[in-house]
């Protein structure tokens, strides 16, 4: 399956975000990607930890979600969607970073809850996910046609019991491809990543 990997610049401003994700799934599914992934967080880029807060959804509604299960249909692509902020229930002050993946007719294929929560502090720079996230515990995979896709975000990749978990999941085959949404930033993304 012909997959596209979206990389955007982002910007705090949530519809601005939206239109750049629009125009990259219409020219990845033009040139023949079945899949398309877009980033961590590619509707918004905050100044803030909280400002994940104000655009927060309730999980199954909200204006990102509608979009990308749209975009899924309108391209009849298999679409996962980055990472957005849904609500925690019951909570004001708390979100989960999620990863929705949508099937090739805006139906919810699969959600995944971030389980590891990335803090760093080097003296210079500081972040700490926990200040606003709540961490997920379940693993999440699906089956896209004949291929079984797992999902994980960003930090997740230093932990191997999560990848262990997808490739070895009971009743379900290993998977035949693993989506790493990731926003690192430039100091820590050095120590993950390589061109």
């Amino acid at each position: 399956m012909k997959s596209a990997a979206v990389q955007m610049a982002f910007t705090p401003y949530v519809a601005r975000n939206r239109e750049a994700a629009a125009r990259c799934i219409a020219e990845a599914a033009a040139a023949g990607a079945r899949l398309v992934a877009l980033p961590e967080y590619f509707c918004l880029m905050g100044q803030r930890d909280t400002d994940k807060l104000a655009v927060a959804e309730t999980a199954g509604d909200g204006p990102i979600q509608r979009f990308l299960a749209e975009a899924a249909r309108r391209h009849g692509v298999w679409l996962v969607g980055g990472t957005l902020p849904i609500r925690v229930p019951g909570r004001d002050d708390r979100v989960r970073n999620t990863c929705l993946a949508f099937a090739p007719d805006g139906t919810l294929a699969a959600r995944y809850d971030k389980i590891h929560l990335f803090a760093f502090d080097n003296g210079r720079e500081q972040y700490d996910e926990g200040r606003v996230l709540d961490a997920g515990s379940e693993v999440a995979s699906f089956a896209a046609g004949a291929h079984r896709v797992g999902l994980s975000v960003c930090y997740d990749l230093r932990f191997p019991e999560l990848y262990r978990a997808l490739a070895f999941a009971p009743g379900q085959p290993p998977c035949d491809l693993i989506c790493v949404p990731a926003a690192f930033t430039y100091t820590t993304g050095h120590a993950h990543w390589e061109l």
